[in-house]
Order: structure tokens, then C-alpha cells, then sequence
């Protein structure tokens, strides 16, 4: 162990990722990278994360920025509450922390949207912070090298593996820029070699930097570690989503409740496939008519698989639903522009 840190900071020196664009000491675009990150590949974040700089430059420009804005640029990168809470956070920092994310990452870790390992990473890459990281790469590295077994995700082996990533810090050091770059490099080399070595299918052992004392090879138990989480019954649920639009072409969409599913997005309308006719006209004071459902397509949930079946429809006459915080109507380019779905963009675009 006392030279796990040695290998791979050197490993990551020449072998290891050294042009994103985020690996620069600046905390927001840290942060603003390790919250696109999370249970998103690199290659989609390199082509949101320029976008998102090139819309909020600054935390105070995001922070000032609507959530419906932010919304509507993250759109298409899933687990929308991310989003609320970048927004979120960038206003607490704002208010709380002067503009500036505090360099200790329990204050960080205080901040919506940022657990235990994201605001060590914030710390360390930003300030040269001496504090241990434990992601889904990390883990699979961890528990594959110390042959540890057990669904990482259960409270005892995860506590474990945070032991294990603490003990495998570099060692302190009085010089601090010193200190500073090493602990940049161990977190660096730890992320890239989960990242590009130890891979979840045919990880490339014979490049690895700790494969020498790394238990799972020893084993040849690499396949099988870290240990699969047990598998559990999808719930199976289903809806009736109504494209509605009027004399104009325009496209009823209502902005969905703040938090579950797609919170805070704009939506079709959901109605009763028994009666969408009266529901409409109850709830929005039009008469409408129906003309043809479109085939049913299923969109998976990490919890749930959602059957989602369109019914288009047309607004009777020149009646107009009023427009209010939570209704209105868009022309076709302003609802793909809006933050909506991407399965419901997909809608737009068949249409």
C-alpha cells in the first residue's frame, strides 16, 4: 500500500488524461463538470459542458440566469434534478460563500446537489485539498485491487472502500505546492485509470499501474468483482400524453410540478385514455378533436419503465387556452428549444 499513490501518480503523468477542459484550477468549472459527470459519459459532457460555459461564463451568471434557461440547455442529459440543484447551488454560493465555493469540502458538501465525493474532488482540484474521492470508477478500481466483495452500494462495504481511499492518499507533505499537485494527480490518476484501464468489461490489466498486487487479478476474478447489485423487478407504469395544437400550429405544452419526474420541465399535457375530450375541456375550457393516437414507446427510468402513448388532437374553432406560469403555447421551434423531455422531444420531431 505504501506505494499505491507513487504508482499511480506516475501512471497518470504520461499515461493519463491531460487535455478536458475542465482540468483547470478554477472551483465553477470543476464543479460544473463533476455535476454533467455524474451518470454521464465524457463524450456527451465534452459537447454540453462548452455550451453551458458559453451561456453562464461565471457562477453569478448562472446564478442570475432562470431555471427555465438552465433547464432548456441541460436538456437532453437526463436526471433533470441535477440541473435544479447546479441552479440552486450556484445561488447559495452566491449568497452564502461570496461568490467563492469554500475550499473544505465539508462546507462544499453542504451545497445541493454535492455529496461526500464530488466536493472532494471540487476541493482537491481546485485547491490542492488533501481528501479522498470514491465515484463509480473509483469503486470498481478499489474494490477489483483490494478484493473486496459485496454490492458496493450497501452502507458497510461502501464505508469500507472509504476507509480504503483514505488510507491510499499520498502521503502528507510540508511543501504544499508539492503537496497540492500530488493529491491533483492521485485523484486525476484515480478517475482515468477507471475511466480508460480498469473498464467494467475487458479491462486492460496488463497496462495498469497497481496490477501487480491488485487482488482480482491474482484471481482472475476481474469479471466478477466489483460484486453486481441484485437484481430487482422494473415496475412497469404507463401514460397518455395529448399533442394539442391550435389554429395556429402552436403546441400546448404545461410546465411539470418542481420535483419527480422531469421536474420543472415543459410537457405534453397528460390525460385519461378514456376520455381525453371532456378532460381537456375541463381542465383548459377548450373543445378540442381527437385525431389519431400514435404508436406507444417506452422510455426506462433507473426505477421504472414508462409505456408513453401520444394522442394528437385539434383544437374546434379559434378557442385558445390562457397562457399562465404553468401553460402555454409554442410554435414547434420554440418547444424543441424549451427545456422538454428528450423522449417527448423525439415526439416533436416524428410530428
Amino acid at each position: 500500500m505504501s506505494d499505491f499513490s507513487l504508482r499511480l501518480r506516475q501512471w497518470q503523468q504520461h499515461s493519463g488524461r491531460h487535455h478536458l477542459p475542465w482540468q483547470v484550477n478554477d472551483a465553477y468549472c470543476v464543479w460544473l463538470s463533476e455535476i454533467m459527470l455524474q451518470q454521464t459519459q465524457v463524450s456527451t459532457v465534452l459537447d454540453y459542458y462548452p455550451r453551458f460555459l458559453q451561456r453562464f461564463p461565471t457562477l453569478a451568471d448562472l446564478a442570475a440566469a432562470p431555471l427555465d434557461d438552465v433547464l432548456a440547455l441541460w436538456s437532453g442529459l437526463g436526471y433533470y434534478t441535477r440541473a435544479r440543484n447546479l441552479h440552486a447551488c450556484a445561488q447559495a454560493v452566491m449568497r452564502d460563500f461570496a461568490g467563492q465555493f469554500p475550499n473544505d469540502p465539508t462546507l462544499i458538501a453542504s451545497l445541493p446537489g454535492i455529496g461526500r465525493s464530488t466536493a472532494a474532488a471540487i476541493a482537491a482540484f481546485s485547491y490542492g485539498y488533501r481528501a479522498a474521492i470514491l465515484d463509480g470508477n473509483v469503486k470498481r478500481v478499489l474494490t477489483r485491487w483490494a478484493g473486496i466483495e459485496g454490492y458496493p452500494g450497501v452502507k458497510a462495504i461502501e464505508n469500507q472502500l472509504w476507509q480504503l481511499a483514505e488510507s491510499l492518499l499520498p502521503a502528507s507533505c510540508t511543501d504544499s505546492q508539492q503537496a497540492a499537485s500530488d493529491i491533483k494527480a492521485h485523484t486525476q490518476g484515480l478517475m482515468d485509470l477507471g475511466a480508460t484501464i480498469c473498464t467494467p468489461k475487458n479491462p486492460s490489466c496488463l497496462l495498469c499501474p497497481i496490477a501487480s498486487d491488485c487482488q482480482a487479478r491474482q484471481s482472475d476474478r476481474q469479471a466478477e468483482l466489483p460484486t453486481r447489485k441484485p437484481k430487482k423487478t422494473i415496475p412497469e407504469k404507463s401514460t397518455t400524453m395529448i399533442f394539442l395544437r391550435n389554429a395556429q400550429g402552436e403546441l400546448l405544452l404545461e410546465k411539470r410540478p418542481p420535483t419527480g419526474i422531469w421536474g420543472g420541465l415543459w410537457s405534453l399535457p397528460e390525460v385519461s385514455p378514456s376520455d381525453p375530450v371532456a378532460q381537456i375541456a375541463n381542465q383548459f375550457g377548450l373543445h378540442i378533436q381527437l385525431d389519431r393516437a400514435l404508436p406507444a414507446f417506452v422510455h426506462v427510468f433507473t426505477h421504472y419503465r414508462l409505456t408513453i402513448t401520444p394522442q394528437l388532437a385539434q383544437v374546434v374553432g379559434s378557442d385558445c387556452a390562457k397562457e399562465s406560469a404553468n401553460t402555454a403555447w409554442f410554435s414547434p421551434a420554440a418547444a424543441l428549444a424549451a427545456g422538454i423531455p428528450t423522449p417527448l422531444r423525439k415526439i416533436i420531431h416524428s410530428i
